[in-house]
């Protein structure tokens, strides 16, 4: 079964200062953290896809305009509460293996090198349209 497991920040959830602000080596040993568990799920054939996403402030909403054309807006806004920072989608045997997977990941180093605990939620990716509609 795939899982997408979402690692969200949020000022509300996060008690850490905003990435921007942490020393250059508590950077890397993050990014390094996230290198490392990217590769042991791969070597575990775990691993479909990871990616981070730029910081929200570098985001367009798109949406069509009555004649098909695109009309772009800059947004989400400073004053959002909490976004989507990256992804993995993961292909693991139960929902149990992808939630252990999402503490793990949630448990990623920040500042002073301490587990920045972030909250990351787990989704079954959909195989086909529910039956029950």
């Amino acid at each position: 079964m795939k899982y997408m497991l979402l690692m969200q920040f949020s000022s509300q959830t996060l008690d850490v200062p905003q990435i921007g602000e942490w020393q250059p080596e508590e950077i890397g040993a993050h990014i390094a953290f996230m290198k490392t568990t990217n590769e042991k799920l791969a070597a575990a054939g775990e691993l479909v896809d990871a990616q981070g996403l730029a910081m929200p402030d570098t985001a367009r909403i798109v949406k069509a305009g009555a004649d098909g054309s695109p009309l772009v807006t800059d947004g989400p806004f400073a004053e959002t509460k909490e976004f989507l920072a990256g992804w993995w989608i993961v292909d693991v045997d139960t929902a149990d293996r992808a939630i252990e997977i999402a503490a793990e990941v949630s448990a990623a180093p920040g500042p002073g090198g301490r587990p920045i605990n972030m909250p990351i939620e787990v989704r079954e990716v959909m195989a086909e349209p529910p039956t029950d509609l």
